[in-house]
């Protein structure tokens, strides 16, 4: 054991811990990280560890794998939409059922099961977000929802209560028996960090994060460079509306977005205690 290069490791994440402490970050948990246990479980450490240093984290989680798995056994049919998934009435119930039952709770006993207090709701509790029809050329009468308003007062509650909120990417609608909308884990994501005016939004994927034409990480990006790449089609599918929630929310007084590979062991200490980091940073 080399116990100099391991003192060095930690006196070199001190600054990080002292900017960091007290601070909200908001971090978008899917991809591997929510599939492979060992992932869950060093996911779960690092967010214990973030909240025993003092960090204040509100967790987003989405859930697509789960829900085309219910979807497939219930024969009810998948679309997408520029990377967002098309939600018809008759799959709204096995959505929320999958996302705020299953995919949340589970999250929620793994971070507690390691020492953080975890509390996992939807955005129809609390009121902490709602939503309309996300406009979509030709098609009306679906359930796939933009978010319209977002209330943090239950999410302040609970982070000042010392808890950690677990939040599935169900709104309530309009009316007191709309079944709800689905919404893009990753625009809940953005919401929420403006809303709370987050010092950082990470978003866990399944790359090692935004990759040029030849497949080589980029290591920073802007909307000018975003929209080019978007336009020659390097970027595609999922990471469009990743991007785009990630500009919106530096646009909106966010301070930094990043996106990492959920599928490297620890990448978000990685990420948050390293000066090299990880990933790709949004500018």
């Amino acid at each position: 054991m080399n116990t100099k290069n391991i003192s060095e490791i930690i006196l070199n994440s001190l600054p990080f811990i002292q900017q960091f402490r007290h601070k909200t970050m908001v971090i978008k948990y899917g991809g591997a990280a929510q599939l492979n246990l060992e992932l869950k479980e060093g996911f779960a450490r690092d967010i214990a560890i973030l909240y025993m240093l003092g960090i204040k984290v509100v967790i987003v989680h989405g859930g697509g794998r789960e829900v085309n798995a219910m979807l497939e056994r219930l024969n009810i049919p998948s679309e997408f939409k520029n990377g967002v998934r098309l939600t018809q009435e008759e799959a709204i119930g096995a959505v929320e059922m999958v996302l705020s039952g299953s995919v949340n709770k589970e999250l929620s006993s793994f971070l507690n099961s390691y020492g953080a207090k975890a509390v996992g709701i939807s955005g129809k509790d609390g009121g902490v977000f709602g939503a309309r029809e996300m406009p979509l050329e030709g098609i009306n009468g679906h359930y796939t929802g933009e978010i319209t308003k977002v209330d943090t007062s239950l999410l302040e509650l609970l982070l000042q209560g010392g808890f950690i909120p677990v939040v599935s990417s169900i709104a309530y609608g309009e009316g007191k028996s709309h079944k709800g909308y689905n919404v893009n884990a990753d625009f809940v994501a953005c919401e929420i960090a403006k809303a709370m005016k987050a010092s950082k939004i990470i978003f866990l994927t399944d790359t090692k994060g935004v990759l040029d034409s030849h497949g080589n990480l980029i290591s920073s990006i802007n909307q000018v460079e975003f929209e080019r790449l978007r336009k020659d089609g390097v970027i595609t599918g999922g990471m469009i509306p990743k991007i785009s929630s990630c500009l919106e929310c530096i646009k909106n007084g966010v301070q930094k977005a990043h996106i990492i590979d959920g599928r490297i062991e620890h990448s978000i200490i990685l990420e948050l205690f390293t000066s090299s980091g990880i990933g790709t940073e949004i500018c």
